[in-house]
């Protein structure tokens, strides 16, 4: 029986309990400083001077760094692949996604408050922060851009970025709107969010001679290592980037940020390892954030429901510092059949540090949006929600017009209304009650892009019959070593105990970054093409051994299961696969592969689909919502892990829940700054805030995305979440909420 699609335990589980992960400012380097950055307190300006001399005199301080006296830099503090802002050359698309432009103290223009201007190291983190809070820095203030509603007089049309135009457009809308017998046009809006991960960004910089380690808490530890050879000028090959665990990311820690070169800097002045560690409230400005949008949404359709236009336009948030763009219209351009389609992206651009991605990057805030218009257009029809989108099933790709490599959709719905009972809903709003509390059920549909990217590993067969596996990619806490053992175990025919798995090192071989869901669908073919290719070389030394049971068979005739290579006509007729690898001098068996992409994406689309129901208890005097139940169904290819997939899928729709009641990054906004930037205030969803969640995944068989049939499914959990319990709301209450979160207030 094979390993793959079994609910196996996480490997890692025991290390994370007892203490004995190490996470990126837990390794123990000798000689370790602290650094503590220093962030503005204005939002747009310069600096005209800074106290260091009295800061230097304190307890235990080695460095001050400021523009004064950081060491110039041949970049500029530009990242690699950053567009740098207008000024800046366009990013290298090999390379994405790009990392924004960096902050390294190289002038004394600050563009937003909570820029770094300042770093100090000392011999104690208290020192340093103690240090950092009482370094006085004084600004010449400018008019600052802080008002989205003007930074929208001045919109911006963004660079394309690959599989992504800022406009996108089919068939004639102008003539279709015309023949439509029922038309919208609606406005929605998501606020700033930030991430929030438990772990901090953290950053561990050690020189030695000419040569730099960064124990870095990222996403994308080659990324890091080429934006400090860009950096500083030097051969990648002389910088290491070590991240194996890492306590949450959600998109966050896949870009390069400021502080990871401003600790290799101070380390280099200091001549001492230095580790910055974020403090909670230095995560709300430096390290990228959700960025606001505002979506127009027009739709047309026919008396029965079929849509004929459809309209998405959409103005985010960016900064003066650099570009981000929140694509909210991917997830239109694909969902549904409609003969007609115009989107377009626009930038409003505030000083506020650079936005990022932030899980599902614009299909989250994208679906909330698309999916709560359908729900109104369903209404404004008459027609049952489900049927809505069933009549606009796209049966391929409407926006490229070639196959979906696979489609459970249907199947989703299904399922997802039979588990749910969505029979028993019925439709008008207010009309059903749990005595005085207004209940409410609303759906929508989840969509995500089904990505990969090409990808290294290498596999080691030991003398003892062990498997080690190595890939420079990274464990997010998703469940990345458990899935890629179980990857190369039955790839090799041996039990999950007898693979090791190593992740996280640039001394392995490159990965892509840890974002867009891609990680098993790119990693693990290279797991599996290389594990494979170690075991033919196994198949091969047994069959030239004349001490082999298996001597003289050909290599087609011999199969691995259990630990032994065995004659598929005769069972019986077997060799342990550590004898094998004894006999040849205990030399390990070793390979490497490089699983790149084909041209399948040319020929065939690929996206994850699911459908999600929820429903809601709203109090009628007070406003608050409760959310007893979600019920949802996905088709994400074939499944590797049970277990780790249905903690995805349910993390995400739990992150789904905060987004629709209750995460906002609240803005100052004459000043620029986060005032709830710590998590007593920046609600979240706890234990209490969650009721049922019933996930089924739907069997699922692609055959064109990779050899393993899988698809990523860390972001998709969350799509669609919002939508549903605002359209439950409005089946409630009556209300239609368009902006989010949806909190008491807006109901009462």
């Amino acid at each position: 029986m094979s390993v793959i699609g079994q609910g196996i335990d996480r490997l890692d589980g025991p290390l994370k309990v007892t203490g004995r992960a190490t996470y990126s400012a837990e390794h123990q380097i000798p000689r370790l400083a602290h650094g503590m950055m220093v962030l503005s307190t204005v939002p747009k300006g310069r600096i005209v001077a800074i106290d260091v001399a009295s800061v230097k005199r304190m307890p235990g301080v080695m460095l001050v760094m400021t523009h004064q006296n950081a060491p110039r830099l041949q970049s500029q503090g530009k990242s690699e692949g950053s567009s740098g802002g207008k000024e800046q050359s366009k990013p290298d698309q090999k390379k994405q996604p790009p990392n924004p432009a960096l902050s390294l103290l190289q002038d004394d223009r600050v563009l937003y408050n909570a820029q770094p201007v300042a770093v100090i190291v000392a011999d104690t983190f208290e020192h340093a922060r103690d240090a950092a809070r009482r370094l006085n820095v004084r600004y010449a203030a400018e008019p600052a851009q802080l008002d989205f509603r003007k930074a929208k007089m001045k919109l911006r049309r963004p660079e394309a970025q690959p599989d992504r135009p800022p406009d996108t457009g089919r068939g004639n809308v102008a003539r279709s709107m015309e023949r439509a017998a029922q038309k919208l046009d609606l406005v929605y809006t998501t606020p700033m969010e930030n991430h929030n991960p438990l772990e901090p960004h953290a950053t561990i910089a050690d020189w030695e001679g000419d040569r730099l380690t960064l124990y870095d808490a990222t996403q994308n530890i080659s990324g890091v290592r080429r934006t400090a050879a860009q950096t500083f000028g030097m051969d990648p090959e002389k910088i290491r980037v070590v991240c194996p665990f890492v306590g949450g990311g959600f998109g966050c820690k896949g870009s390069t940020w400021s502080h990871v070169m401003l600790a290799a800097m101070a380390s280099r002045m200091a001549g001492v390892p230095v580790k910055i560690v974020l403090e909670r409230t230095q995560m709300y400005g430096p390290v990228g954030a959700r960025p606001l949008t505002e979506q127009r949404l027009r739709l047309g359709a026919t008396n029965e429901g079929k849509l004929l236009a459809v309209t998405h336009h959409t103005v985010s948030s960016t900064s003066f510092v650099d570009d981000f763009v929140e694509p909210c219209t991917a997830v239109t351009r694909k969902a549904y059949a409609s003969e007609s389609l115009q989107t377009s992206q626009r930038l409003a651009t505030l000083n506020v540090g650079v936005p990022t991605y932030m899980r599902a990057p614009g299909e989250s805030s994208g679906s909330f949006a698309l999916e709560s218009a359908m729900d109104e257009l369903a209404y404004a029809l008459k027609v049952d929600p489900v049927q809505l989108r069933l009549l606009n099933y796209a049966e391929k790709d409407p926006e490229k017009d070639i196959p979906w490599s696979s489609k459970s959709l249907r199947e989703c719905y299904r399922i997802g209304a039979e588990r749910f009972g969505w029979a028993r809903r019925t439709p008008e709003p207010g009309s059903m009650r749990a005595g005085r509390t207004q209940v409410g059920w609303g759906m929508a549909t989840a969509s995500y892009p089904a990505n990969r990217k090409g990808s290294k590993a290498s596999a080691r067969i030991d003398a003892d019959g062990s498997l080690l596996v190595r890939s420079g990619t990274h464990d997010l806490g998703t469940g990345t070593y458990t899935v890629m053992a179980q990857v190369a175990a039955d790839a090799l025919g041996v039990d999950v105990s007898r693979v090791r798995v190593e992740l996280g090192d640039t001394r392995f071989p490159e990965a892509p970054v840890s974002g867009g869901s891609q990680t098993v669908a790119s990693v693990g073919p290279a797991v599996h093409q290389a594990v494979r290719a170690a075991r033919d070389k196994l198949i091969a030394t047994a069959l030239g051994d004349t001490a082999s049971s298996l001597h003289g068979l050909n290599a087609n005739e011999v199969d691995t299961a259990g630990g032994w290579l065995f004659a598929r006509a005769d069972p019986a007729r077997r060799d342990a696969i550590a004898a094998v690898v004894s006999r040849n001098g205990g030399q390990p068996v070793t390979a490497e592969a490089n699983a790149d992409q084909g041209d399948e994406k040319k020929r065939y689309a690929m996206q994850a689909f699911g459908a999600v129901f929820a429903e809601v208890h709203v109090d009628p005097d007070l406003g608050t919502i409760r959310v007893p139940r979600i019920v949802a169904a996905y088709g994400v290819g074939r499944v590797v892990n049970r277990k780790t997939t249905h903690s995805q899928l349910m993390g995400g729709i739990v992150w789904g829940l905060g987004m629709g009641l209750m995460e906002k990054t609240e803005m100052d906004w004459r000043v620029g700054r986060a005032v709830n930037a710590n998590l007593a205030d920046y609600h979240l969803p706890v234990n209490a805030d969650i009721g049922s969640i019933d996930i089924t995944m739907v069997d699922e068989h692609d055959a064109y995305i990779n050899e393993l049939g899988t698809k990523g499914v860390g972001e998709i959990g969350i799509t669609g979440v919002a939508a549903a319990i605002a359209n439950a709301v409005y089946h409630a209450t009556g209300k239609r909420i368009r902006d989010l979160p949806i909190t008491p207030d807006k109901l009462i």
